[in-house]
């Protein structure tokens, strides 16, 4: 499975692709950071974001992605412009057909290191090591993205197919009792 991890942001915005199976080291295909400039207008921002993200699905084709989900924090403008990238990263996602999933940044430490509370530097320190690379994916962007792609594999890939299964049964189900 191939999955494309954004770690949201308004000026920089964590792209990782790995690809993998549950409970095995994955591969990283790539990572990227899109950056955008403070002092531009909001639309334009998010319109780079979006032709960005669009383009790297485009890149990397794939299976599905997964996206940090929003969290609280202290200061209102930060998780505001957290958010609109959230926004657009997850509809990056659909608009290409993908099963999208966003995952709680305690539920990526807690894939990745196996604590929920773990620091920057113990997520990088294990993708690096699960990830088998010969120095840590920075910035820390970058590394939070490709946390987010493991976690999906290890975790989420198994929900989003049993839920695709649901789904189709359902469907097919649906589509049986209007033919009668």
């Amino acid at each position: 499975m191939r999955v494309l991890g954004i770690d949201p942001g308004l000026t920089r915005c964590g792209v990782g692709v790995v690809e993998g199976v549950p409970g095995r080291p994955g591969t990283m295909i790539a990572y990227h950071v899109v950056r955008t400039e403070s002092d531009d207008d909001i639309a334009h921002r998010l319109l780079q974001l979006d032709r960005a993200l669009a383009a790297l699905v485009a890149e990397h084709q794939p299976e599905s992605v997964a996206v940090e989900r929003v969290f609280a924090q202290h200061n209102v403008r930060t998780v505001m412009g957290t958010a609109q990238a959230s926004a657009v990263a997850v509809l990056a996602g659909a608009r290409a057909g993908l099963p999208v999933q966003t995952y709680t940044p305690s539920e990526v430490k807690a894939a990745v290191t196996g604590s929920g509370t773990a620091g920057k530097a113990q997520v990088t320190a294990m993708v690096t090591r699960l990830l088998q690379l010969d120095a840590p994916p920075k910035p820390a962007d970058a590394a939070d993205a490709l946390a987010l792609a493991i976690c999906h594999i290890w975790r989420g890939g198994t929900r989003a197919r049993i839920q695709a299964a649901a789904l189709a049964a359902a469907r097919k189900a649906h589509q049986g009792r209007v033919r009668r």
